[in-house]
């Protein structure tokens, strides 16, 4: 089965549709990229698919060993939150949040797999600094650490290269491509550049396109 599966969603707020018609599968491995002009309804899908709108119709179905709280969710980067007040080992274990049920505080094995993201994105020399004085590129490496921190098998990425100047934008595409190559990482990713996403992904799909 696969891990994810969309069959006729439709997918928009309040019932209203903002995206029609929508079918697709990801399976495991998949680098999987969503492209659509700005307002074609690509956050909105992405947002169902985390369950954090309902959809308006259609099917959604995740596989039964992937839960919604073991996907990893790194946002596009908002100018508020490159401000945010904590060090970098302290937004990096918040993505352990999800796991924690009733127990409300972080254990050992939650620490580890802290740091051993830090090492696999080559920021564990950063874990003590602010997370507010750190460079764009920075920022987004220690977000995608969080997100990892939370992932199972599947990342789901918002548009993660925004804002960023040419070579942190090829750093975290190469970073991206290791995680879904040799970590075999699934990676779902929104992208207004087709043709730089187009070279990592091997399923794409255009959110708004005329029939």
């Amino acid at each position: 089965m696969s891990l994810l599966l969309c069959e006729n969603l439709n997918v928009g707020y309040n019932g209203k549709t903002v995206a029609a018609g929508i079918n697709f599968s990801v399976e495991e491995g998949d680098y999987f990229c969503i492209f659509g002009e700005n307002g074609s309804g690509k956050s909105t899908l992405m947002k169902t698919i985390l369950g954090l709108i309902p959809p308006v119709s259609g099917k959604i179905e995740f596989s039964k060993e992937l839960k919604g709280n073991q996907i990893g969710y790194l946002p596009q980067l908002k100018d508020f939150q490159k401000n945010f007040p904590a060090s970098v080992q302290e937004v990096v274990l918040s993505g352990r949040l999800g796991s924690l049920g009733i127990f409300p505080f972080y254990r050992k094995s939650d620490y580890l797999l802290m740091m051993e993201n830090l090492y696999k994105l080559g920021i564990a020399d950063l874990r003590k600094k602010s997370y507010q004085k750190l460079s764009g590129g920075q920022q987004q490496r220690v977000l995608l650490a969080r997100a990892l921190c939370a992932a199972k098998k599947m990342i789901v990425l918002d548009e993660p290269v925004t804002g960023l100047d040419p070579d942190s934008q090829a750093e975290m595409y190469a970073t991206i491509e290791k995680l879904n190559k040799n970590d075999k990482m699934t990676v779902i990713m929104i992208s207004h550049d087709v043709g730089a996403a187009s070279k990592y992904a091997n399923k794409f799909l255009t959110v708004g396109e005329k029939k």
